[in-house]
Formats: C-alpha cells, structure tokens, sequence
C-alpha cells in the first residue's frame, strides 16, 4: 500500500475537501484522518533530575540548548535519510 501525505478540511456537514490535486489511479482508498489538538503551554513541565555515569554526557547534555516546540521528529529523520541517499 502506498501512502500518501496531504492537507484537508472538514466543512460544516461532515465532508471532507482535500486542499490539492491528487495524482493517483482511480480506485477504493482507505483513509486515515489526524486532527491536531489544543495544546496548553501555560503549564511548564518538570524538569527531569538525570542520573549520568559518564561525566562527558552529562555535560553534553546539560548545556544543550531545549528543544523548539515545533520540531518534529519524523521531518528530521526524513531530511537525513535523504541526505544520506541523495534522494
């Protein structure tokens, strides 16, 4: 099964309107639908007191800067693997 990653919306009625052209063969398709949530960032989260065996680490990863609230995970893998393939 191929996938496939695109934007869309959800009118008043219930129906779903896909933002851009596709460019696939007519057929059945099955459909799964990821919704964002709220997020609250009012409320901060604890920090973690880490326990290090390695004095290297430790300082590594004490002095990293935070990670940005929109960094996603799945988009930096894909930017290396298509970096390390030349794709």
């Amino acid at each position: 099964m191929q996938a496939y990653k695109l934007n869309a919306t959800i009118d008043e009625s219930g129906h779903l309107i896909i933002d851009e052209p596709l460019n696939i063969a007519p057929g059945k398709v099955e459909v799964i639908i990821l919704q964002p949530t709220a997020t609250t960032t009012d409320t901060p989260k604890p920090t973690k007191k880490r326990e290090y065996k390695v004095q290297a680490l430790k300082d590594l990863l004490e002095n990293a800067p935070p990670t940005p609230p929109d960094f996603d995970p799945e988009q930096a893998k894909w930017e290396y693997l298509k970096e390390k393939h030349n794709l």
